[in-house]
C-alpha cells in the first residue's frame, strides 16, 4: 500500500491515549474499536497498528511500520536506524536513579562498584560511563523496584513520573539520568509518496501544538493608552486595533505565549486595559 502512512501507536495506556488524541485533533478520524490491533482512516491516507510500545523502534526500523509515536527513553533504549522527527511534548517522565530512603547519598560516586537493577541498560550504562562511574547493572523487567529490598541490586534505575512508586517500596530517587516525552519516528527509507503524507501529517500536529502553546487575547482600552498596551503585545505580525462604538477606546486583539501569559496580563491591566478576554486556539497555522 505504497500511498498509505503505517504508523504503529502503543496498543494501551497513557501513551496510547495521549497519540490517539494528537491524531484526532489533527482531523484524522478512525474507529480503534476495543480489541482491535489494525484500525484505518476514514479521511486520511494511514493506518494505525496497536503495539507494544518497546517493539515500536524495531517494527519502524524494518519498514513494518512506516513512522511510530514512541517514548523517547525506549527509542534510546532500543537504540534502532530510525529517523527522530519530532518531540510531540505529552506522556512526559524521567529516567532516575533511586536507593534506599534510609541510605545517606553524596552523589553518583555512591554507585561506583555498586550493583543497579534496570530495565534500561543502554541508558543507565551511557550515563554511568560519561561519569567515569564503574558499577554491576543486571536488567530485568518489570517490578524493578523490589531489587534492593530483596537484595538484588544497592540501587535502581527506573521511569519516575510522581515519585509515589518509588516511595511506597521504600526508596528515594536520587539522580535524573535521562528526561523523556513522547517523540515521531520514521523509517529512513520512506517512499516520496510516504514522506509526502508524513509532512502533511507533521504540517496538522505543528498547527496543533503551536495553538496550544498560545492564547488568542482580546481587550479593551482608552485611545490614549493603545500604544502603550500594543507594545506590550507581541502579536503574530502586530495586535490588531479596532474602534469601538465609544470614539474613545478601541478594541485589541492579538496572541500571546501561554509561558509569558500571567506577566504579560498583568503588565496589560497596569497599562488601563479592561474587559480582557482570554480564550484557546484550537489549531494555528504560522
Amino acid at each position: 500500500m505504497e500511498n498509505i502512512l503505517r504508523i504503529a501507536v502503543q496498543k494501551k495506556g497513557r501513551l496510547s491515549d495521549d497519540s490517539l488524541k494528537l491524531i484526532k485533533e489533527c482531523g484524522i478520524k478512525f474507529n480503534n474499536g476495543t480489541g482491535k490491533l489494525v484500525a484505518s482512516a476514514t479521511n486520511f491516507p494511514m493506518e494505525f497498528l496497536f503495539l507494544r510500545d518497546d517493539d515500536i523502534p524495531g517494527y519502524v526500523q524494518d519498514g513494518i511500520a512506516d513512522i511510530g509515536i514512541v517514548g523517547a527513553n525506549e527509542a534510546e533504549e532500543k537504540d534502532k536506524e530510525v529517523d527522530w522527527h519530532k518531540k510531540l511534548g505529552f506522556s512526559k517522565c524521567r529516567l532516575s536513579l533511586a536507593i534506599d530512603k534510609n541510605q545517606p547519598y553524596n552523589g553518583i560516586q555512591d554507585f561506583a562498584g555498586k550493583s543497579l537493577a534496570t530495565s534500561y541498560p543502554k541508558i543507565l550504562s551511557d550515563f554511568l560511563a560519561s561519569n567515569n562511574i564503574e558499577a554491576d547493572i543486571h536488567e530485568i523487567s518489570g517490578s524493578v523496584e523490589i531489587a534492593p529490598s530483596i537484595g538484588l541490586a544497592y540501587g535502581i534505575c527506573d521511569i519516575v513520573s510522581s515519585g509515589s512508586t518509588l516511595m511506597s517500596n521504600g526508596l528515594k530517587e536520587v539522580e535524573v539520568i535521562y528526561k523523556s516525552e513522547a517523540v515521531l519516528l520514521a523509517n529512513k527509507e520512506l517512499s516520496t509518496e510516504k514522506r509526502a503524507i508524513l509532512d502533511r501529517l507533521i504540517f496538522r500536529i505543528d498547527a496543533v501544538q503551536t495553538a496550544k502553546n498560545n492564547k488568542y487575547i482580546l481587550l479593551n482600552a482608552p485611545n490614549a493608552n493603545v500604544d502603550e498596551i500594543v507594545k506590550i503585545l507581541p502579536g503574530m505580525k502586530s495586535p490588531t486595533v479596532m474602534p469601538l462604538a465609544d470614539g474613545e477606546w478601541s478594541s485589541i486583539h492579538s496572541v500571546i505565549q501561554e509561558d509569558d501569559f500571567w506577566q504579560i496580563i498583568e503588565d496589560l491591566r497596569n497599562a488601563g486595559a479592561e474587559g480582557i478576554l482570554v480564550v484557546p486556539i484550537e489549531k494555528m497555522i504560522l
